[in-house]
């Protein structure tokens, strides 16, 4: 029996219905991306080229840091107080593991400095991970016109009673910020594969698949609906046209066509 990358075998089961798939990208409690790139264009690699003249990279995209992160000292807090600081930077900017935690530090330092819940800093605001992204994304999506979810989640969990409308409405505006920024940097993690194979730019006939898989993409709407459109933002609309579902046998694809 062999065993197979999770996100490598999003990128097979793809391929396997849709020809097209050339991405495959998870994104749920951590993230990763796996891509096909052409094996001459590999340089480590000093075997036999296959058939196909294609091979799989699985990129571990979540270990990736740069100095043009977008690093805040939320995110610089989270790190160091992790269990693996100075790892895993990309991951901890956007996957489910990490957006809730983000929130609760930024609540704390509005409670903190600003005195945002009252004179009195909720106890379990100091909570590490007491704030889940699930939690976020119920916040997020709340469409009640007094915003009762974003108190109900704030009474639940926080013991955080008595909150006023503008700072519940604060608080999905900050839920927004965070899970936009989270799907913009992923869709840049995916558009620049798509430079690295050649696909950034309009070609006749040419039609290129994104396999998306994970609950943080499939569970929270917000998210993902950034995620599809920041492309053509980036690309501009000639090359990212509006993405489809085209995979019936799979969670979620998305296609650039």
């Amino acid at each position: 029996m062999e065993e197979v990358n999770d996100t490598v075998g999003t990128l097979a089961g793809g391929r396997f219905h849709d020809k097209d798939v050339v991405v495959a990208v998870i994104l749920g409690t951590g993230t990763n991306a796996a891509y096909v790139e052409r094996a001459h264009a590999i340089p480590k690699w000093h075997d036999l080229l296959p058939k196909s003249g294609e091979m799989v990279i699985n990129m571990e995209w979540g270990n990736f840091r740069s100095s043009h992160l977008p690093l805040t000292e939320y995110d610089q807090s989270l790190d160091a107080e992790s269990l693996n600081p100075g790892e895993q930077i990309f991951e901890k900017l956007i996957s489910g593991m990490y957006l809730g935690e983000i929130l609760r530090k930024v609540l704390l330092r509005l409670a903190e400095e600003a005195s945002f819940f009252g004179d009195i800093v909720p106890p379990k605001l100091r909570v590490p991970f007491i704030l889940r992204t699930p939690h976020m994304s119920s916040m997020h999506h709340d469409t009640s016109s007094d915003l009762n979810v974003v108190g109900s989640k704030l009474k639940d969990i926080l013991g955080i009673t008595n909150t006023s409308l503008k700072t519940r409405k604060t608080i999905v505006e900050l839920c927004d910020i965070i899970a936009k920024r989270g799907a913009r940097l992923s869709a840049a993690g995916i558009v620049g594969i798509l430079k690295k194979q050649g696909r950034d730019v309009v070609a006749d006939k040419q039609r290129t698949v994104v396999a998306l898989d994970g609950g943080l993409f499939e569970h929270y709407a917000e998210f993902r609906e950034s995620l599809v459109s920041t492309p053509r933002e980036i690309l501009g609309k000639e090359v990212a046209r509006p993405w489809s579902l085209p995979m019936p046998m799979m969670d979620r694809a998305s296609a650039l066509p």
